[in-house]
C-alpha cells in the first residue's frame, strides 16, 4: 500500500473474482502498484462455480416484455429456472418495478446498444489476455450451442433472425447437423443455433487463480481481510479493515453483489440485488465439446476438466439464507433430458451457489465516481462477468490513466441512478 518511498501511484483492487483479477493485472502492467483484497480469497464467489461460457452474444437487456406473461408460471415452480423466495418478496419489489420500466422500448433499445457495444470488443480483448499469459489450455473457442426441443423450424429461425439482426453470427442447424456436430445429444432436440465466435473454460476457478498468478509475479499484492469501510478525501481512499487501516492513491470496487453497501458509503444508492445461480456436476463417458444451451429448460451444460457443469436458474433470496439444494439438484433432470449419457456421480462438492450482481437495465457499473477523483467501479455484470472481464480490465486501466476509452463509458456510470 502507500508508502513514503514509492515511485508510482498505489490502486487497491477491492474484490478478487475474475473483474478484480483482471483488472489487478492490466493496471500492474499499466504501471500502478497495485494490491487485491478479498475476504474469501481469489476466485472464491461467482469465479468459483460460473458456467465458463464467454456469451458475447447475450446482448439482450433481461428486462423483456415477453417474459411478462412467463411470470406466473414461473413464480408458482419453486424449483423452475425463476423463483424469488417468499421471505425476500418485498424486498424484491422496488429492483422489479425498475426492472419492468426497464421494459419500455426506448430504454431496452438503449440497454441493447451498451451491451452489444462492450460485448463487441470482449473476445478480442480476452484472446489479448490469454496470449499474454499464455493460458491457451483453459481457454476454447468452440462457439456454443442453443437448442430447440418443441419449437418449430419457423421459431428457430425467427430466433436465429433476432440475433443476426444485431450482428451476431449464429448457423441454424438441423438434427443431421447437429447429431455429427455433438453425437450424444438428446433425440428430443430437433433444432440448434451454433454462435460460431463465443468461447468457454474448462475450469473458471483455475483460470482466475492462473491469471492472479500471472499478476502476482509482475507484482500484485494480495490481502486476505474483510473489508468494513471505505472513505475518500480525493487525495487518498482510506479502507478500514477490522481495525486495521491501509492507505492508497486510488481505489477500484469490485466487490460483485456485496457491493451495494460499499457505494452507500460512499454517498450512492444503487438499486443491486443478487441472482442467485447454481451448478450441479456429474460424470459423462462422452461429454459435448461446447456449452449447451436449452430454449425451453433455461440452463446450460458445459465441459470442464473435471466433469460435465448443469448450471443456471435465478433465485431471489437475498445474500444470506443458505443455499437451496433442492434448487442445484433439479438441474439433473433438465441435463439428462439433452444429454441422456449422464452419470450422477455425486463426487466432491457437487454442488454448488454463487451470488450473481444484478441490476434493473443489465448493465454493468463501470468507470469513476463522479463524487471522488480516486474511487473507480466495476460490478454488477449478472450472468457476463468472465465474458467481459478482460475487456473491463482494458476500459479501467484507460480510464484510471485518463486515456480515452474504446468505448464511451457514459451508459455504465453510476450516475445514472
Amino acid at each position: 500500500m502507500k508508502s513514503d518511498n514509492s515511485n508510482s501511484e498505489t490502486v487497491a483492487v477491492i474484490g478478487a473474482g475474475i473483474i478484480g483479477v483482471t483488472a489487478a493485472y492490466r493496471l500492474q502492467r499499466a504501471g500502478f502498484q497495485v494490491t487485491l483484497f478479498d475476504k474469501e480469497g481469489i476466485a472464491q464467489g461467482c469465479s468459483k462455480g460460473n458456467a465458463g461460457h464467454f456469451a458475447t452474444e447475450q446482448v439482450f437487456p433481461l428486462a423483456q416484455k415477453s417474459l411478462l406473461p412467463q411470470v406466473p408460471k414461473m413464480l408458482l415452480d419453486p424449483l423452475g429456472p425463476f423463483c424469488i423466495a417468499p421471505r425476500y418478496f418485498h424486498k424484491t419489489i422496488p429492483w422489479f418495478l425498475k426492472f419492468m420500466n426497464n421494459m419500455r422500448s426506448k430504454l431496452f433499445n438503449e440497454n441493447k446498444e451498451a451491451l452489444k457495444s462492450i460485448n463487441e470488443i470482449a473476445m478480442a480483448s480476452w484472446d489479448s489476455l490469454i496470449a499474454e499469459t499464455s493460458l491457451q489450455s483453459l481457454f476454447h473457442k468452440q462457439g456454443s450451442l442453443l437448442t430447440f426441443e418443441s419449437i418449430s423450424s419457423k421459431s428457430a429461425i425467427k430466433v436465429q433472425q433476432e440475433y443476426q439482426a444485431e450482428g451476431i453470427s449464429v448457423e441454424l442447424l438441423n438434427k443431421t447437423q447437429l447429431n455429427k456436430l455433438e453425437p450424444g445429444i438428446s433425440e428430443n432436440v430437433t433444432w440448434a443455433l451454433l454462435f460460431t465466435d463465443v468461447a468457454h473454460t474448462c475450469c473458471p476457478e483455475t483460470l482466475t487463480k492462473e491469471i492472479y498468478l500471472k499478476a502476482k509475479s509482475i507484482g500484485v499484492e494480495f490481502k486476505q481481510c474483510e473489508i468494513s469501510k471505505i472513505e475518500s478525501d480525493n487525495v487518498l481512499v482510506t479502507i478500514t479493515s477490522k481495525g486495521q487501516v491501509y492507505k492508497t492513491d486510488k481505489a477500484l470496487l469490485a466487490t460483485g453483489a456485496h457491493s451495494k453497501s460499499f457505494c452507500k458509503q460512499l454517498g450512492y444508492k444503487v438499486p443491486l440485488d443478487t441472482e442467485r445461480g447454481y451448478h450441479y456436476m456429474v460424470g459423462a463417458a462422452m461429454q459435448p465439446t461446447r456449452p449447451i444451451v436449452s430454449y425451453e429448460r433455461k440452463f446450460i451444460m458445459t465441459p470442464m476438466r473435471d466433469g460435465l457443469r448443469l448450471a443456471g436458474t435465478v433465485e431471489f433470496a437475498g445474500l444470506n439464507k443458505e443455499m437451496n439444494t433442492k434448487r442445484a439438484d433439479a438441474l439433473l433432470p433438465s441435463g439428462k433430458a439433452i444429454w441422456p449419457k449422464i452419470n450422477d456421480t455425486k463426487t466432491g462438492e457437487y454442488r454448488w451457489m454463487g451470488f450473481r450482481p444484478s441490476l434493473p437495465d443489465s448493465k454493468p457499473v463501470v468507470g469513476s465516481s463522479p463524487r471522488h477523483n480516486n474511487i473507480y467501479f466495476s460490478f454488477g455484470h449478472q450472468h457476463l462477468g468472465l465474458t467481459l472481464a478482460a475487456t473491463n480490465a482494458e476500459l479501467i486501466a484507460d480510464c484510471i490513466l485518463g486515456k480515452e476509452t474504446e468505448i464511451p463509458l457514459t451508459p455504465y456510470s453510476i450516475s445514472r441512478f
